[in-house]
């Protein structure tokens, strides 16, 4: 049983204090994708570690497996008088239910979630493929007859990229190319899908910190993960032109914007002069980073048992 508890422990410990962490971190010099693989893993990890620790309230030796295990939960039962089966079974089953609750919650809020954002894609396209006109080179592409400069992406199964005549009117080349890439990167990364999925679980766990302060966070990581790419084709001249340039309002709430979220933060991140290093050096940092956000609340519920079993059974005592 100490084992199932320190896991929970362990999952509301890690959805508690690691948002404060992450935001913590200065966007303008860590890699914005790491931050994203951090995010987004640390959530599983949390729902994980929850799963795990229910699972173990409803095992018949309640996670007592192992030598140190057993000694803590002999310890354990000495200070408690023993702990009738009855109880026991009566939290595991409590804890099913509760899982079983959130976990029918997070389905029918994200299928809600899903189905909207279907539906308002959809009218939006419709709308804008009447008005536009599909680029020739690239048919994803839709150019509207607007004299002001914006540009946003819309997900989905077929992404599309959604610019203004203003662009090239009111920006030079450069930039306009860097507005581009900057959209076709998020549709390369699944940025629209990552940020749905965030969406749904603030949605259905919004007590816990780390769903609810997710969403907002990845917003700003995106943006910045996709100008990442349009600086190594364009240069950051370019996307700070572009980044000035482009309006920031007129977009769908839906969609990701060029110039609407965390455009400070972008700004300063170009005056920095920062890009991630490529290849094996930065697919290893991620792998390594993700790992440790999924392992963190396990590693958190370890440190809490034995930190019992050092109170509970000091050195030396049997």
């Amino acid at each position: 049983m100490i084992a199932a508890l320190s896991l929970l422990a362990g999952a509301v410990a890690a959805g508690w204090l690691l948002p404060g962490r992450l935001r913590a971190l200065d966007l303008r010099r860590r890699d914005p994708v790491l931050l994203i693989v951090c995010w987004m893993l640390a959530m599983l990890g949390v729902v994980l570690a929850a799963a795990a620790g229910v699972v173990l309230l409803l095992m018949p030796a309640h996670g007592s497996f192992g030598p140190l295990l057993a000694a803590i939960n002999s310890c354990w039962n000495a200070l408690q008088h023993g702990s009738p089966p009855a109880a026991e079974e009566l939290g595991g089953m409590l804890g099913s239910i509760v899982l079983a609750a959130l976990a029918c919650r997070l389905v029918v809020v994200g299928v809600r979630g899903i189905r909207r954002r279907a539906r308002t894609r959809r009218k939006h396209l419709a709308a804008l493929r009447l008005a536009g006109r599909p680029d020739d080179a690239v048919p994803t592409t839709l150019w509207l007859a607007h004299d002001r400069p914006l540009a946003f992406s819309m997900g989905g199964r077929r992404g599309v990229i959604v610019a203004t005549e203003g662009l090239r009117r009111h920006l030079d080349q450069d930039a306009v190319t860097a507005v581009l890439l900057h959209e076709q990167a998020h549709l390369a990364g699944r940025h629209h899908q990552l940020i749905a999925l965030a969406d749904a679980l603030r949605a259905a766990l919004p007590f816990v910190p780390l769903f609810r302060q997710a969403p907002d966070s990845l917003r700003q990581l995106v943006e910045l993960a996709a100008d990442v790419a349009a600086i190594r084709h364009c240069g950051p001249g370019a996307v700070r032109a572009a980044l000035l340039g482009v309006s920031g309002c007129g977009a769908p709430a839906t969609a990701l914007a060029m110039a609407r979220d965390a455009v400070d933060v972008r700004l300063a991140r170009l005056e920095e002069g920062t890009v991630p290093s490529r290849g094996l050096r930065r697919m290893m940092r991620c792998g390594a980073a993700g790992i440790t956000a999924v392992v963190l609340p396990f590693v958190a519920g370890a440190a809490l048992t034995v930190s019992i079993a050092l109170v509970a059974c000091p050195l030396g005592v049997a």
